[in-house]
């Protein structure tokens, strides 16, 4: 059995690469929840969903550059290969799905990944950053606007304080993957 190259508790970010019908690699981000086995959800008729679906087949990427997240999280983004460079440990991963739903009027499913081949190119000394943390929730408040489920005053909000942090805690990285999510978002740079 492979396993996880990094110890996963709660909910891990990564970014997930996936084939899509054009031949090119559909890069998301995607919540690993950590258990017995790894879990994720999507929500929505994304194209991560779709090519789950079609496929069967991922790769999960672990990236500590805010900005290729942010392309991830709130763009299109495609690349020619399932590598990532700015990747520091990839895994293949199938895809099964455990559950699909409709919640609160979004198509919901619930997916299992289980790794099958692991490529480490770089193992580094963790280090927290607030900045980077910030960006991350920017992009999870961002995802969420216009979803019935949600209030987007509290968004809005969440997205300023995050945005507060990302700046004061970030370095260049972090402020300037904190303006692109202000761009994706439709609401400039605050």
């Amino acid at each position: 059995m492979t396993e996880w190259p990094v110890a996963l508790r709660g909910v891990t970010e990564s970014l997930v690469a996936t084939p899509g019908p054009n031949g090119r690699w559909n890069v998301a981000a995607l919540g690993l929840h950590a258990g017995d086995v790894v879990t994720a959800e999507t929500w929505g008729r994304t194209r991560t969903r779709r090519n789950f679906e079609r496929t069967g087949v991922a790769y999960v990427g672990f990236t500590r550059d805010p900005r290729r997240f942010v392309e991830a999280a709130l763009g299109v983004h495609e690349t020619d290969e399932p590598t990532l460079p700015s990747a520091d440990a990839r895994v293949r991963v199938d895809v099964t799905r455990r559950e699909a739903a409709e919640r609160d009027g979004v198509p919901w499913a619930a997916w299992t990944l289980e790794p099958t081949a692991v490529a480490v190119r770089e193992e580094r000394v963790p280090v927290t950053n607030r900045g980077f943390a910030a960006v991350i929730e920017a992009t999870v408040a961002v995802s969420r606007l216009g979803v019935d489920a949600y209030d987007d005053d509290a968004l809005r909000r969440r997205l300023d304080r995050a945005t507060d942090v990302a700046r004061r805690c970030g370095g260049p990285a972090e402020r300037d993957a904190i303006d692109r999510v202000h761009e994706l978002a439709g609401e400039g740079s605050p």
